[in-house]
């Protein structure tokens, strides 16, 4: 009876030949274990299996190997013995245009005396499934174009200035609630379909030139005073 091996089964025997040509596992003075092998799969709580020397070792990820090891990788693994190893370090990575850095805990990246950055050829990506936090005394952005799709948006602050070429708004709904509002332009235009009503105590209305107020119906009403004062006065 003839057996066909699997891919896997095949993918296996090609890493250990690579394991023997790339290192032995073989213990040390007093013990000490030192092999340099390949990745050959990841089982749950960090920990690797790692084919080296015709010999298939488990071992934990070491807490100093922040970068994340991959099936196919060479990797260094120590440890005082056969049964404590530790896959300290990822010599060779099979794929080496992927890498990811990654920890079980909080991560956090400190400079004492100087400053830290982050830069990126074609795209940096910052994702935080539950919030992304930004704190710092001055915040500076620089960019030839800005996309925001915000749910919903809160500004609180003590003063705000922008200097714009052009600003259009779109909405539903417009609310502005001021203690005074000031409002300077050469031209101003407003269209209003439906009612537009002004509530003020007083109102106060002056042009160089000329003043029209025309309607299908115009009704002028006062309670104590209606007045008109002009060099001439045309009516009908």
């Amino acid at each position: 009876m003839t057996t066909r091996a699997t891919s896997s089964s095949a993918v296996a025997t090609e890493l250990n030949h690579r394991a023997r040509a790339e290192g032995t596992a073989r213990p040390l003075a007093g013990g000490v274990f030192n092999a340099l092998g390949v990745v050959t799969g990841a089982l749950p709580g960090g920990v690797y299996t790692v084919i080296g020397d015709d010999m298939e070792l488990r071992c934990q990820r070491a807490a100093s190997c922040l970068l994340r090891p991959e099936v196919g990788d060479t990797v260094l693994v120590c440890g005082p013995d056969a049964q404590r190893l530790y896959l300290t370090a990822v010599a060779e990575q099979a794929n080496a245009r992927e890498s990811r850095i990654d920890v079980s805990g909080d991560l956090t990246l400190t400079s004492t005396h100087g400053s830290v950055a982050v830069e990126s050829e074609t795209a940096l990506h910052l994702r935080g499934k539950q919030s992304l936090d930004i704190g710092t005394s001055e915040l500076k952005v620089d960019a030839s174009a800005a996309d925001f799709r915000v749910g919903r948006l809160t500004y609180q602050g003590d003063e705000m200035e922008a200097t714009v070429l052009n600003i259009r708004v779109i909405g539903r709904l417009y609310e502005a609630v001021m203690d005074r509002l000031v409002h300077l332009s050469r031209t101003a235009f407003r269209m209003t379909e439906g009612v537009d009503q002004v509530r003020a105590g007083r109102i106060d209305y002056q042009a160089e030139e000329t003043v029209r107020v025309h309607a299908k119906d115009t009704l002028v009403t006062a309670t104590r005073l209606a007045k008109v004062d002009a060099r001439q006065i045309h009516m009908g």
